[in-house]
């Protein structure tokens, strides 16, 4: 029988600036060698649970404690966070918040220098765990010059070579390009079953985690624990949906065929699910689904010509890139880590200047304008979010842009309310930014923008770090200022985004522009999905399975589910009802 190394019994947690529990009586024990997921959306408590196993709460986050905590059998409120460490290492959501040293090597090897390792064994142990993740060849680079899938893999050299017995992951995809998100779970795999390690992952990305083998899946909501089962006892209930957590894609196409999804059936893997009972409903689905309508054309909004860029003489980050993007449209703009995408970005807003090339507003040449002119018609949410915030309080950070333009204090108000109801934010608004998390600082980010109205709004990476019913709700809201005329420009790595909320994309690899097209027909291009990082959805394997056509498949999938979302939850059945069934 196996060992339990994690043991919570009636464990309930308040932060001290709380009114109310985050925890409520947690029972839960993970047992040695497990790989176990933890999910749940924005404000579930599945953050504060992963901070009470390595030690964060009650070191770092203060508050009140009740009930049991035992690692590895030891009463973690008897340990200091140093010992905990030592049982538990943990890869931050954000690496470069986790760096120590300069080098690769040295950030590896900062653990053991605290341990006073001698010199020739603490360099057998970073070579050894460098070769485990297969960052061996970086050990000499610096570390903020290396990709989001590379600084992933160096946290968690730095967290192996303490040999701690625990791993735990806190949203590992949150910054990946698909393809290095699916290499990241392969390699926490691989590292779970080398080191014979317990893995606890904290993660939105159910069907990205579930690519690997998970033992069990713990559900959280509103701080309990209202499920813990295996991944396929979960797909086959009803949990997710009440939770508000994204079903894989295979998983949902199934059920808007009318299948009833059962353990037995073995939904947690595609390849392992049994499609035999569900085939004919699918294909008659398919056949009855509508296909998707033509956008109408319009002007052009947005023009880039011939335009490249250099950081350094000699090393183009952008080459001879050309595409028009029309007024009113949705756009993504994808590809691997380090491809242009937020240089392109950063052009168009004009915090950079092209090497060559121009940039067209509404047939205007504005390549030379300032940032304070193209503001007034462009505006830009950054990927991470603390490079955009400069205000203690969130009501202010909102509302600076507009108290920067001279706006009335009456109508700054009444904007800044709006966008605040409209990006989930309105019960914080007299927090200070420093207690939200980081998908809530996101959220504070787009506020910003949005109050100021702008013809082009630019969102890099909108939804990382959001839970799934809060990217609804995100996304609908673009929808509806796109509705209006905003024209909208997505960088992004989320393909559900890509194939839900935009007809077209544009893919670009190594600085170039290598496709410009239908989001589904790019996501079942395997050529293309393999030069930018992409990745193959669930439903381009499904169709594969059925002998369909995957980007027919696919654009019937996008535009039943949008129907539904447009109809609204209490219009579904009837609009599942218009396809007949077998």
């Amino acid at each position: 029988m196996k060992k339990p190394v994690i043991e919570f019994q009636n464990y309930t947690f308040q932060y001290r600036s709380q009114a109310t529990p985050t925890l409520h009586d947690i029972n839960l024990t993970i047992y040695e060698g497990e790989s176990v997921l933890i999910l749940g959306q924005s404000g579930s408590g599945k953050s504060t649970l992963g901070h009470c196993i390595n030690g964060l709460i009650p070191f770092s986050y203060k508050g009140k404690v009740s009930g049991s905590l035992k690692i590895n059998g030891k009463e973690t409120k008897d340990m200091d966070i140093f010992s905990i460490s030592k049982l538990v290492g943990t890869v931050l959501q954000d690496p470069d918040g986790q760096f120590i040293g300069l080098t690769v090597g040295e950030d590896i090897a900062f653990a053991l220098e605290n341990e006073g390792l001698a010199l020739r064994d603490m360099h057998d142990a970073v070579d050894k765990a460098a070769r485990t993740v297969g960052i061996e060849n970086k050990l000499s680079a610096h570390v903020h010059e290396l990709s989001g899938g590379q600084k992933q893999k160096v946290s968690l050299a730095g967290v192996m070579v303490d040999h701690t017995g625990i791993l735990l992951f806190d949203e590992p995809l949150a910054n990946l390009d698909p393809a290095t998100g699916k290499q990241a779970i392969q390699l926490i795999s691989d590292i779970r079953k080398k080191a014979n390690v317990t893995v606890i992952i904290i993660e939105h990305r159910l069907e990205d985690v579930l690519a690997e083998k998970i033992d069990r899946v713990i559900v959280m909501d509103e701080g309990n624990m209202i499920s813990d089962c295996t991944p396929d006892e979960l797909l086959s209930s009803s949990v997710l949906e009440t939770c508000h957590i994204r079903e894989p894609l295979y998983v949902k196409a199934a059920k808007y065929a009318g299948c009833r999804i059962t353990p037995e059936m073995h939904p947690a893997h595609l390849d392992t699910f049994q499609l035999s009972r569900c085939k004919d409903a699918l294909l008659n689905w398919y056949k009855h689904a509508k296909k998707p309508v033509a956008r109408i054309e319009t002007e052009p909004v947005l023009e880039i010509h011939h335009l490249s860029f250099s950081y350094k003489p000699g090393q183009p980050v952008l080459k001879n890139l050309s595409f028009t993007i029309q007024k009113g449209e949705m756009v993504s703009i994808v590809g691997k880590n380090g491809a242009g995408k937020s240089t392109l970005s950063r052009l168009i807003c004009g915090f950079e200047q092209p090497s060559s090339g121009k940039i067209f507003y509404k047939g205007k040449d504005v390549t030379n304008d300032t940032i304070k002119e193209r503001s007034l018609r462009i505006g830009m949410v950054m990927q991470n979010p603390n490079q955009m915030i400069s205000k203690h309080m969130i009501f202010d950070e909102i509302a600076l842009g507009l108290a920067n333009r001279g706006i009335a204090p009456e109508e700054i108000k009444k904007r800044t309310e709006n966008a605040m109801r409209l990006c989930g934010l309105y019960p914080f608004r007299n927090w200070p930014v420093s207690a939200l998390s980081f998908g809530q600082k996101k959220r504070v980010t787009i506020a910003s923008i949005l109050v100021l109205e702008p013809d082009i709004l630019i969102l890099d990476e909108p939804t990382a770090g959001q839970d799934y019913m809060h990217y609804h709700e995100i996304m609908e809201f673009l929808v509806e200022l796109n509705k209006k005329g905003i024209t909208i420009l997505f960088i992004t790595h989320d393909m559900h985004l890509m194939l839900e909320y935009t007809p077209r994309a544009i893919v670009l690899a190594d600085g170039e522009k290598i496709a410009d097209g239908s989001a589904a027909g790019i996501l079942t291009h395997p050529d293309i999905i393999r030069r930018a990082n992409l990745k193959e959805t669930s439903l381009y394997a499904l169709a594969n399975r059925l002998h369909l056509n995957p980007e027919s498949f696919t654009e019937r999938f996008i535009t039943y589910e949008r129907g539904l979302q447009t109809n609204g939850n209490r219009n579904a059945v009837l609009y599942r009802a218009e396809i007949p069934r077998p």
